[in-house]
């Protein structure tokens, strides 16, 4: 049985905060993105491993569920003093995550945004090395994540080659 470190209360309001501020993300991101999916996004070459644009919605639906719970595990299960930590990487790259998709497909600007991403995935591996000692369920929640920015940078610079 897990021990939790804080009362059924608290530890709820946190959960709610950490899906609350993961959603807002998300929702900001599908604004930003649909504002030029459907129009400059299709002018563009993309590489032969280019998944079809259906598909990235339920992923990233799927994922940012995994972020806000992994989050939330991690804050709950730290030490006092480790969770403005916990705080500061969760909160890192879910701001550079939203960003991305302010400068991909809001601003168009695609080398740019590659740099940005790659921002991310550093983000998102100092996330998980921080969470590991605390919770490693949060850690492999984190894991498709990476996986998926890595896949992202490799698209993000076909693209950008490519154009």
């Amino acid at each position: 049985m897990i021990k939790l470190e804080t009362s059924g209360h608290r530890s709820l309001i946190a959960f709610l905060v950490f899906a609350g501020a993961t959603a807002f993300v998300y929702i900001v991101s599908g604004i930003v993105t649909a504002t030029s999916v459907s129009s400059w996004y299709q002018t563009l070459n993309k590489p032969s491993f280019n998944p079809p644009d259906w598909i990235f919605a339920p992923v990233w639906s799927v994922l940012f569920v995994m972020i806000a719970i992994a989050g939330w595990m991690a804050w709950r299960r730290a030490k006092i003093y480790q969770r403005r930590l916990v705080l500061l990487v969760f909160s890192t790259q879910l701001l550079l995550n939203c960003l991305w998709s302010v400068l991909f497909f809001g601003l168009q600007w695609v080398g740019t945004a590659l740099v940005e991403i790659m921002l991310l995935w550093v983000s998102i591996l100092w996330a998980m090395y921080v969470f590991w000692p605390i919770d490693r369920r949060a850690t492999i929640l984190f894991a498709p994540y990476a996986c998926w920015v890595t896949f992202a940078i490799a698209l993000n610079a076909a693209i950008w080659s490519l154009n």
